[in-house]
């Protein structure tokens, strides 16, 4: 009513980036909790703190004349938010207030939310789903219940948590509700509509879930959902499921580089007009400029659409199916790859419980694709298993160089898969083994600290490696490089022999170049 506008702050961002919001938002009043008001520069705003208001009851009663008409106009700034830039440096997102309207009405009538719904709080309040997990249901008189951070970093605790709770409607980053799909869950549960975005989602509802699965697609810039769309089973197809359709009052088109519309199924960047569409970003005009353009589609003047930079295509029955971003598609080998492509093939293997391929460039010019998974509990899938899964499904420049095995995947603030964050592949050489810079050929293994629990772990790395099986007493019988070579090529004759000619060309393009000279001529 004020006609003020809001901007979020989180209290785990770095203190430079919090002091940067605050300066480039040009914000006068922050009210918040201690934990930012120590974060921030003293003396510089005019701080509420939150902790000394004390109780909602102690408060003296309000008048009871008519109330305020409201200052804002729907053209006016609802909310900033911040996103990282390629530079580096953050952007902040203007909002308008018709922009809000239109996803909280949009969401109230598509989801059917009523005053007794039960919703969730469980994105970072920096992330602008936070927008969309708030004011649907506010507006609506139904109740928020907020997550623990423990809570949410456990599927297992947060599945028992939206039970107990009886939570109606939920929101879950992709990440996370992908593992939250496999789990088991009550037949009673409340729980009638689980939203899911932004990430790529890798799959489709297992069969037998008590509720419905929502996958969203929406950048920041277009008011946190564009697109929307349910999710079913669907155990025959080995695409993405797509991201749904565009909801009310948006549009979306996918146009070529010279701005033209691509025929249906023909992959093109995905553009974005309507109601959601951002004022810009603050302070920041040029960039403005080039990622918010005329709309040449548009029924009145001055309209405009957010260029997405995100690579999609229209679907036969209206949906839009996500292919990813242009800047990550790769070449590997002269060939164009799509990592998510390899992602959502990967996911499909009953051992894979949550996998990413991201592509690396070992030396210039040689990009090599890394896969990095998360298995099923109590199951161990090999490297060499997984190979010949992908291998047996996709060209053989698009199965993983390496694979790396994690406990979980990093995660960004906002949900999605931290990919800055993912390890560097471990080298597999003997040295590394044994922690030496150097091992000659001739030099025996247990001469230079190697031991049987060390052995088996060579034994493993050469079974994910080159997909062999070598006994334990082979490196006791053969304890040298020069030695183990030798097995190692009549071990890999043998399975060779047994191939077929497309296999064979498989197993050599998933060799490291360390072992060309011990394979077999």
């Amino acid at each position: 009513k004020a006609g003020g506008a809001y901007l979020p702050l989180d209290p785990t961002y770095p203190a430079a980036w919090l002091t940067f919001f605050l300066d480039d938002g040009q914000v006068p009043v922050v009210v918040a909790g201690q934990r930012i008001k120590e974060r921030v520069p003293k003396g510089v705003y005019q701080t509420i703190l939150l902790d000394d208001l004390g109780r909602v009851a102690d408060f003296p009663p309000l008048a009871q004349s008519a109330p305020a008409k409201a200052a804002a106009t729907p053209k006016n700034l609802a909310y900033v938010i911040y996103t990282s830039g390629s530079t580096g440096q953050p952007k902040g997102v203007e909002i308008a207030h018709e922009s809000l309207l239109n996803l909280v009405h949009w969401h109230q009538q598509a989801f059917g939310v009523k005053s007794a719904d039960r919703a969730s709080q469980v994105a970072n309040v920096g992330f602008d789903a936070a927008v969309w997990e708030m004011w649907p249901y506010l507006a609506t008189g139904a109740s928020l219940y907020f997550a623990e951070d423990e809570t949410v970093s456990d599927p297992e605790s947060l599945r028992d948590w939206l039970v107990a709770q009886r939570i109606t409607i939920s929101f879950i980053p992709t990440p996370i509700a992908e593992h939250l799909l496999k789990l088991p869950w009550p037949s009673e549960t409340a729980l009638r509509t689980m939203l899911t975005g932004a990430d790529t989602l890798h799959g489709y509802l297992p069969v037998g879930l008590p509720f419905l699965l929502v996958n969203n697609y929406g950048p920041t810039e277009c008011t946190v959902v564009a697109t929307s769309g349910p999710v079913h089973s669907n155990d025959s197809t080995h695409e993405l499921p797509p991201i749904g359709c565009p909801i009310v009052n948006t549009q979306v088109y996918i146009l070529d580089e010279s701005g033209k519309q691509v025929p249906m199924e023909t992959a093109g960047e995905l553009h974005i007009g309507g109601m959601g569409v951002a004022r810009g970003y603050r302070n920041r005009p040029e960039l403005t400029a080039q990622r918010f353009i005329p709309n040449p589609f548009g029924a009145k003047p001055g309209e405009r659409l957010f260029k997405t930079g995100d690579l999609a295509r229209l679907l036969s029955d209206g949906q839009i199916a996500f292919l990813g971003r242009i800047d990550e598609q790769v070449k590997v080998r002269g060939f164009r790859v799509e990592p998510n492509e390899v992602t959502a093939t990967l996911n499909e293997h009953p051992h894979i419980q949550q996998s990413v391929v991201v592509a690396r460039e070992v030396a210039p010019g040689d990009t090599r694709l890394i896969a990095y998974f998360v298995a099923v509990p109590q199951s161990h899938p090999t490297l060499g298993e997984l190979r010949d899964f992908l291998g047996a499904r996709l060209p053989d420049f698009m199965v993983p160089a390496t694979f790396v095995r994690l406990e979980k995947l990093p995660l960004t603030a906002n949900g999605k898969v931290d990919r800055m964050s993912l390890p560097a592949p471990e080298d597999t050489k003997l040295e590394r083994l044994l922690e030496l810079e150097h091992v000659d050929v001739d030099e025996n293994f247990f001469s230079l600290g190697g031991h049987s629990l060390l052995g088996a772990q060579l034994v493993a790395r050469l079974r994910d490696t080159f997909g062999i099986e070598m006994p334990l007493r082979v490196i006791f019988e053969a304890p040298s490089v020069a030695e183990l070579s030798s097995e190692i090529d009549r071990l890999l004759v043998a399975k060779v022999e047994a191939m077929s000619e497309k296999e064979v060309q498989r197993l050599l393009n998933s060799m490291p170049e360390t072992s060309s000279k011990i394979l077999p001529k």
